[in-house]
């Protein structure tokens, strides 16, 4: 009992669940005017539930081998290209967006575990097929069977998401130990894609990004999702304005204040220092997530861990950017933070995961780490 306490990483668990918590007690502030306690009516109870669902997955995965998981990485690939190609077909459309199976009173997006099977595809391709193809080659074939994928999530369309696949491919090739020329090659081919990428996109998606640079242009229509956001995280102040009082939630000035803008919501009730909590509870979960990928007992749970961390980080980042104005509106929700179910069970589900990766390195422990060696390639573990 005491050697399986000293298995899990309790940091990485405590700053998950302190940001769940923080989620849960802002959810609960926003349905102050209704039933907070009415299933049909209140994202508090729902947020809840499906915590309750994470929390039960997590432990679960924790205690999974992940090397065992890693083994139905092309299966879960090909189970992903079932669930986005039906969900264009059959999906509701939700903001927009025709990314959802509605099952009742829950909506489940099954992009969100799309993330999740990308990672462990790629850590088994990688592991795979490092010895069977040449370096160009596995990049370029990686780059094919993850761009599937990124091409299906942006036909619902879902660019927030989109993006979020693109960035695990790209960190989990970083680290794969690729030479620095072939960076180079990487990067500046990702800027030419990115620029060419403008044609492509939704006449919805570029007023965001034009709305990001000129918000204060259209305040009344395009602009008005960023503005009032801003408004919410500068009138908290330092202290902030007390939960259940913030004046843009409370009265809906704030758009989809329980999803793409709860961290505003959570800045103006619980102001500077509230916004600052969460900062340091976010930052202490990365750091957890890179010791455990240096600690990673073998590559496949160096990449794992790497994948988990570019998951959080890329939504971390663009979730509480969009919310200051730094970034343009993207749809993507702050991890554990913001209410949804498939996003709550797929963060917890990916902690697991990374449990799973710790608990074994530590059994493991005075092995070589998952990490690259000087000559490009993998050390050998």
């Amino acid at each position: 009992m005491v050697k399986r306490f000293l298995q899990t990483d309790w940091l990485l668990v405590a700053s998950a669940l302190f940001i769940f918590g923080v989620g849960l007690l802002s959810l609960y502030s926003i349905s102050v005017t209704g039933d907070p306690w009415s299933i049909s009516g209140s994202y508090f109870l729902r947020q809840a539930i499906f915590g309750v669902v994470g929390i039960i997955l997590m432990i679960c995965f924790q205690f999974f081998d992940y090397r065992h998981i890693v083994r139905y990485g092309t299966h879960l690939y090909f189970l992903s290209i079932f669930l986005l190609v039906l969900v264009l077909l059959f999906g509701r459309t939700v903001n927009g967006t025709a990314g959802w199976f509605s099952l009742g009173f829950f909506r489940f997006q099954p992009v969100e575990g799309v993330k999740i099977a990308l990672i462990l595809f790629l850590a088994r391709f990688i592991v795979a097929k490092r010895s069977e193809l040449g370096e160009w080659v596995r990049i370029v074939a990686s780059l094919i069977l993850s761009f599937l994928l990124i091409f299906l999530v942006l036909k619902q369309p879902d660019l927030g998401s989109a993006l979020t696949l693109a960035a695990i491919w790209g960190g989990i090739i970083l680290v794969s130990g690729i030479r620095p020329r072939h960076i180079l090659v990487l990067f500046l081919t990702g800027v030419v894609v990115a620029s060419a990428g403008w044609f492509f996109l939704e006449g919805y998606q570029r007023n965001r990004i034009d709305t990001f640079l000129h918000p204060e242009s259209d305040p009344r229509g395009s602009g008005y999702n960023v503005l009032q956001a801003m408004v919410a995280v500068g009138s908290g102040g330092i202290s902030g304005k007390g939960v259940g009082f913030g004046s843009q939630s409370q009265l809906n000035f704030l758009p989809e204040k329980h999803t793409d803008f709860i961290f505003a919501t959570v800045t103006e009730e619980l102001g500077l220092v509230g916004a600052g909590v969460i900062l340091f509870a976010y930052g202490v979960f990365l750091f957890r997530t890179w010791r455990i990928a240096e600690q990673a007992k073998d590559n496949a749970g160096y990449l794992i861990a790497v994948g988990a961390q570019v998951y959080f980080v890329v939504q971390i980042f663009v979730n509480i950017g969009m919310n200051m104005g730094l970034l343009p509106v993207a749809g993507l929700p702050a991890p554990f933070l913001s209410y949804g179910g498939s996003s709550l069970i797929a963060s917890f589900t990916i902690t697991g995961l990374l449990l799973s990766v710790h608990r074994q390195g530590w059994k493991g422990a005075g092995h070589s780490l998952g990490s690259v060696s000087s000559a490009g390639e993998f050390s050998l573990l």
